[in-house]
């Protein structure tokens, strides 16, 4: 190989009972021979090959420490290399020393992720297994851990290779029956041919689909709380987490920075991102409160799910609409979240009620659903996680072509497209183009004669049909390629 030796702990920095430091390269075990002396007294070179081995570590003549030495050699081993493991007591100062002592005998100190990326390079990972390795180390919960050593296994790996060997011999099969017509080959696909692309279609429809489930497992459900200051958005973080984890007063604004928490949800890690109440322009004049506003409008952008936290008591102000007003121009999922209901006087104001003017003032978020909660009790907050959670994955949720156009041919012949000018439109099929929100295309002859009422009309029947609860749809009508006026 030709790459130079590299070295780095292997462990995490601080104290602790072991700390371990890792050469790899073509000149590990040289320069082990300059720094070990084993306790049997033989030559490093002389050791056995994956053998733990007892001594101290030299640096010159000044003794560093008392180790024990583990020695791999190339070409079965992580990185395809020569690799030794050097376990020293788990100090910060003896575990830098180590180090040190390793590079000031020929290595260099590796960058992030380097070993890694030398088993990507040798041969020893594809890349489908590299990311693995990254998601097993960075794993929230059992669950994403469990799916990373599932591909670090090689998993997806071999269906990927399976897939390639179905469509090699589609694509064999064709070229002979270009090239060598005189075979007299009358079948340009063969049954069990037709039977490899339904295969791979099949496949990689699954592949596709379960895409968002693999990221939301690894990556979590990145949760912004958002609302106007004083809502309790901090207080409703303290509640699920159990700990006074923000800073919860009765004056606005307390928050001024963006708060991060991870919550294991039946194996989903939930990011709980807890944010500056959002003032109109107007009343904010501290500087730093402007830019923590800006931060939570930024959050809002980044965020996988939104919970809009309303005050029950004083119930709903033009500033709310206007949160909620970004929150569904961004296209995100919303839960909308009604605190302090303790405090209602529940003989004036129920939850009916409350939700029927809530969907009313706020039409555009006609597919949130709407919880009931108080923080200070912690009633129904846990709640909070699990919708967190369900409308996530409509928010992700594919649906397949053929279901689809099921759908799309009944709710057409309930109601068909108005005529308009003389013309008839035609809606031929549709199909999902994309998840996160989900996008619908139905193509038709003439797309610019469709109403926004009727696109409203596809899009109940869909919700009906299919859910969606808690997600933004959006459907476009296109026209077809070989449709002629």
């Amino acid at each position: 190989m030709l790459f130079d030796t590299i070295a780095a702990i292997s462990t995490p920095r601080g104290e602790g009972g072991i700390g371990i430091v890792r050469i790899s390269g073509n000149h590990a075990l040289e320069i082990l021979g300059k720094i070990f002396k084993p306790k049997s007294k033989k030559n490093v070179e002389d050791l056995r090959n994956f053998s733990i081995n007892y001594g101290h570590l030299y640096d010159g003549e000044n003794l560093v420490d008392e180790v024990l030495v583990s020695i791999m050699k190339a070409p079965n081993t992580y990185t395809k290399e020569d690799i030794v493991e050097i376990n020293c007591h788990g100090g910060f100062v003896i575990t830098e020393k180590v180090l040190e002592t390793v590079l000031k005998n020929g290595a260099r100190i590796s960058e992030s992720g380097e070993f890694t990326r030398r088993a990507f390079l040798n041969g020893r990972l594809d890349l489908t297994q590299a990311e693995a390795v990254m998601d097993i180390i960075h794993g929230k919960t059992e669950k994403s851990v469990s799916l990373s050593l599932d591909q670090l296994r090689g998993d997806l790996k071999e269906q990927i290779g399976h897939l390639k060997k179905l469509v090699l011999d589609v694509a064999a099969h064709i070229n002979v029956v270009l090239d060598y017509p005189e075979e007299g080959i009358d079948d340009p696909l063969p049954e069990n041919l037709v039977g490899n692309l339904r295969e791979v279609m099949d496949t990689t429809d699954i592949l596709i689909k379960s895409y968002d489930k693999g990221k939301m497992i690894k990556e979590g459900i990145k949760t912004a709380i958002v609302g106007k200051p004083n809502v309790g958005k901090s207080s409703i973080l303290n509640s699920v987490l159990k700990e006074e984890r923000a800073i919860v007063t009765h004056v606005a604004g307390t928050t001024r920075d963006v708060i991060e928490e991870v919550v294991n949800l039946k194996g989903i890690p939930l990011v709980l991102v807890d944010t500056a109440g959002i003032r109109r322009k107007s009343k904010v004049e501290e500087s730093l409160e402007y830019y923590s506003v800006l931060r939570a409008i930024k959050t809002i952008k980044r965020a996988d799910v939104c919970i809009l936290m309303l005050d029950g008591k004083e119930g709903l102000t033009e500033q709310d609409k206007r949160i909620a007003g970004i929150a569904a121009e961004e296209l995100k999922p919303i839960v909308v979240v009604v605190n302090k209901w303790d405090l209602v006087d529940k003989n004036k104001v129920s939850m009916k009620s409350m939700k029927e003017e809530l969907y009313a003032e706020l039409p555009f978020l006609s597919y949130a659903p709407i919880e009931f909660v108080s923080a200070l009790t912690g009633q129904r907050t846990t709640k909070i996680l699990e919708i967190s959670d369900t409308i996530y994955e409509e928010y992700t949720k594919r649906i397949s072509t053929g279901i689809l156009n099921t759908v799309l041919k009944e709710a057409v012949l309930m109601n068909n497209p108005p005529t308009r000018k003389g013309r008839v439109v035609k809606i031929n099929y549709a199909t999902q183009v994309s998840t996160a929100p989900p996008k619908f295309v139905l193509f038709c002859n003439y797309p610019e004669l469709i109403h926004f009422s009727y696109a409203r009309y596809i899009e109940n029947k869909f919700r009906e049909a299919f859910g969606f609860d808690g997600s933004p749809i959006l459907i476009s009508f296109e026209k077809k390629n070989a449709e002629k006026d």
